[in-house]
């Protein structure tokens, strides 16, 4: 949610006209469209570097206290994320200073207030009511809340699909509002973004081995998140103009290969990859040297794409209709992480990886194996590269042949 109203939002910072009234090209407010959807994800990603710079500081040494104490210092935590509704707030009000002084800008200038207002993006008309809409998001609801409480068999993968049901129709729906030519681009856009999303990762057995096998603990875990958090942030910046000027199949085919490449050295460590660079290095390059340098690589790319299709949104959705498509087009591409945790869990089943658990009286309950954990990254290694690719070939194949 929070992702669908921070991109949304961004559509209204984006103006028609320049200061004086005059309209802008089109070269320019695509420019402005792929900086803002930029900015708008560097927002909710300096979020999670705060949340990261939190975690690193209350959780140095946690793991040498009580249980008691330990719970006591959860709870401090999720006591300073309080701050974070008041951040959110505090946003829309400045923003809506804002908008109050270039509306008046444009009115000193010689425009109408109804010029002013679409000069900046909105229709002074509120748009008519889809019935399409307020249905397909009601069953949506209804949907998660009756699988939520009634645990059936099945209960998430019966969600997944019946959310995948609802929210197909409302994109449907949208998109025949668009030229044909535009509904290929923005229908194959999705597609190879769904895709890219919906590619299994390994889980929470990744972590369990990193925890057990590689001795990371929670502090330098925490230490490799707030890595990300920057990394990501400069990667949004050094990649925006890549993302601007480049096609979204070209942008997601690097994030692929990138990403595939950059799962190897865990791979590696699975084989002892991290006890040879050491042994060769006077412990230097260890797992850990190891695992910072692959965040360190990967953070920035992970966090660029979503921006081509939202920026392609942005420029191309019915002026009076751009945050509905927002919140159809993100909510579909947001199921594709239902689709990964999905195929996430399945693979968990077919390749077991379980962690050493012990009752209060310190008996052994379930040994610890983790001899599977090569073949599950080497699967959802495999997945996260050939399931991509082919989405990009079939989706840039159909719209040429369009």
């Amino acid at each position: 949610m929070q992702d669908v109203v921070a991109d949304a939002m961004t559509v209204e910072a984006v103006p028609n006209v320049d200061a004086r009234g005059r309209p802008l090209d089109e070269a320019r407010r695509a420019a402005m469209h792929a900086t803002m959807q930029t900015l708008g994800r560097m927002a909710v990603l300096a979020g999670g570097l705060g949340v990261s710079i939190v975690n690193v500081t209350m959780l140095g040494g946690v793991q040498d206290l009580t249980p008691a104490e330990r719970v006591d210092v959860y709870v401090r935590v999720h006591v300073i994320a309080l701050a974070i509704p008041v951040v959110s707030v505090l946003g829309v009000v400045l923003g809506g200073v804002l908008r109050r002084r270039a509306r008046a800008r444009l009115i000193a200038a010689g425009l109408s207030a109804d010029e002013a207002a679409r000069g900046l993006g909105t229709d002074p008309a509120p748009p008519p009511v889809n019935p399409w809409i307020l249905g397909g998001g009601a069953a949506f609801a209804a949907v998660s809340l009756l699988a939520g409480l009634s645990d059936p068999p099945w209960g998430q993968e019966a969600v997944f699909v019946l959310s995948m049901a609802v929210i197909s129709t409302l994109v449907w729906r949208l998109l025949r509002d668009l030229p044909p030519a535009q509904r290929r681009a923005l229908l194959a856009t999705a597609l190879v973004i769904w895709v890219y999303r919906a590619t299994p990762l390994p889980g929470p057995a990744l972590t369990w081995w990193m925890i057990d096998a590689l001795r990371f603990d929670e502090a330098f875990l925490a230490e490799l998140s707030l890595v990300g958090s920057v990394l990501g942030l400069v990667g949004l910046v050094v990649f925006r103009r890549f993302m601007a000027e480049r096609p979204v199949h070209v942008v997601l085919g690097v994030l692929t290969v990138a990403s595939a490449a950059l799962m190897l050295p865990f791979v590696g460590m699975t084989l002892g990859l991290h006890e040879w660079t050491a042994a060769r290095t006077g412990g230097v390059v260890d797992a850990r040297f190891i695992a910072v340098a692959n965040t360190a690589l990967e953070s920035p790319l992970s966090q660029v794409a979503l921006v081509p299709m939202l920026a392609w949104v942005a420029r191309f959705a019915p002026e009076r209709m751009k945050a509905t498509y927002f919140a159809v087009m993100v909510s579909f591409s947001n199921l594709a992480l239902q689709a990964s945790q999905l195929g996430t869990k399945w693979l968990n089943h077919l390749f077991v990886v379980s962690r050493e658990v012990r009752d209060d009286a310190g008996a052994l309950v379930v040994p610890a194996d983790y001899a599977s954990i090569d073949a599950l990254l080497v699967t959802t290694t495999a997945l996260g590269l050939v399931l991509p690719l082919a989405a990009i070939a079939l989706a840039v194949r159909a719209v040429r042949r369009g």
